[in-house]
């Protein structure tokens, strides 16, 4: 197993085609990773952060210097583009949509990514000083990458693979079809949308001035991932107004809201914990609990790929606070609920070509397909519900938000692989 600097990365026009791709996204990766995009939850400002501009405006004036047409940067942060078609065919116009903000989880600055070639397979130490490691025995996954170019953070940042490997897969297929005019496409469209880490990421998204008669999303996780299913979900916030009486006088007069808050998450079902649950199990998930014996506020997210079941679920939390406001007395606990996002497989089945032809160009790039629901949301199920139906591919990129986060190189080569045959197999239908 050999590491290098990131810096010596350059693109030689002397190699094969598949080396120059290899390259090629790889320089791009690094290059949008250098940049902070960082969104901020706690904003209400669109974007959430100024500084997802900066690589905006990257990104628009490489997207002009390749000739696109309508290249556009709006004042709420998206970059939309055009590759006019160059057939007379008629062929869909077809979407390709990355997100340029890193999570707020975990620091997205000063990025320092190490590049390791040839992977042994074996345990990576990712900071000496930290004793911070990707141990094979806690992400198994990783072995299958063995022979492969991985790149690393330094154990003090997230990489931000989630989603500027999905970002440098689309400019590398859009680079690869300016260059290479003989192949023959219909109008392609592109776009990179801020604050989807803060769940903002299409709140100001135009579908009409994108102009796609369906779209992809770039930001799945390993090689293989084609998601069109996702889970519906609903934030939940629970205030509990206690009542606060010295202690030493508080018999039959203290009503503690701490305590109200454990039991109303008492009433919920243990095993509908996120660490009970596994592939289309839904669950209620406490995210924060705050507060004193005056008054607290506990947050829950709700999640279930059936919407059936998401419904009840959403009745079992109103049930819940319900039956508190009985024992506790009426108004103890107000309950606000509100959905966020909605399952895409309702949106997609009524197109699911654009399902079966992106398995299919899996496939043909060698990539075995792996559908899986998603657990949690992608820009696309919102998206599918405003008009563009648009599935999610696999973005190469694994422990996304954290400082363990990594992204395989030949992954990302295989990504951009998959949106070029997708393209080509529909300028080749009859």
């Amino acid at each position: 197993m050999t590491t290098r600097d990131p810096s010596d990365t350059v693109l030689r026009t002397t190699y094969p085609v598949e080396v120059l791709m290899h390259r090629n996204v790889l320089e791009k990766f690094l290059r949008y990773v250098a940049i902070d995009t960082q969104s901020d939850e706690g904003s209400e400002t669109s974007p959430s952060s100024a500084k997802q501009l900066d690589l905006a405006r990257l990104l628009k004036k490489e997207l002009e210097e390749l000739g696109l047409k309508n290249v556009s940067l709006d004042q709420y942060g998206y970059v939309m583009a055009e590759l006019p078609a160059n057939t007379e065919k008629k062929i869909p116009t077809i979407g390709f949509i990355a997100h340029m903000d890193t999570s707020p989880d975990m620091p997205g600055a000063n990025v320092k990514p190490r590049i390791i070639e040839n992977y042994d397979g074996k345990d990576i130490l990712l900071n000496k000083d930290l004793d911070l490691w990707i141990r094979v025995g806690d992400f198994p996954e990783i072995k299958q990458y063995k022979g492969q170019t991985l790149i690393v953070t330094d154990g003090t940042t997230l990489l931000g693979a989630d989603d500027k490997a999905g970002v440098a897969e689309i400019m590398t297929a859009i680079e690869y079809l300016v260059k290479h005019p003989e192949i023959k496409h219909g109008t392609i469209k592109v776009a990179f949308t801020p604050d989807e880490e803060v769940g903002r990421g299409v709140d100001h998204f135009d579908v009409e001035k994108f102009g796609a008669d369906f779209a992809y999303t770039m930001d799945g996780g390993a090689i293989g991932e084609l998601e069109y299913e996702n889970f519906n979900a609903a934030m939940a916030t629970i205030t509990i107004q206690g009542r606060n009486i010295h202690p030493g006088y508080a018999k039959d007069r203290m009503k503690n809201a701490l305590l109200i808050g454990m039991e109303l998450n008492a009433l919920l079902p243990v095993e509908q914990r996120p660490e009970f649950t596994v592939g289309y199990e839904g669950f209620f998930h406490i995210m924060r609990f705050d507060g004193t014996v005056e008054k607290a506020t506990v947050k829950y997210i709700i999640r279930d790929h059936d919407r059936t079941k998401f419904e009840e679920k959403k009745r079992f939390m109103t049930d819940a606070v319900a039956f508190i406001n009985r024992k506790f007395g009426d108004g103890i606990a107000t309950l606000e609920l509100k959905d966020q996002y909605f399952n895409m497989r309702e949106k997609v089945e009524p197109v699911f070509h654009i399902v079966e032809t992106a398995k299919k160009a899996m496939e043909l790039c060698d990539v075995e397909p792996r559908v899986v629901p998603i657990r949690g949301g992608t820009d696309g199920s919102r998206l599918s519900y405003m008009g563009l139906p648009c599935p999610n591919i696999f973005a190469g990129g694994h422990n996304f938000h954290g400082k363990l986060e990594y992204v395989v190189v030949e992954s990302m080569e295989k990504a951009t692989a998959v949106i070029l045959k997708i393209i080509d197999l529909y300028t080749k239908k009859k």
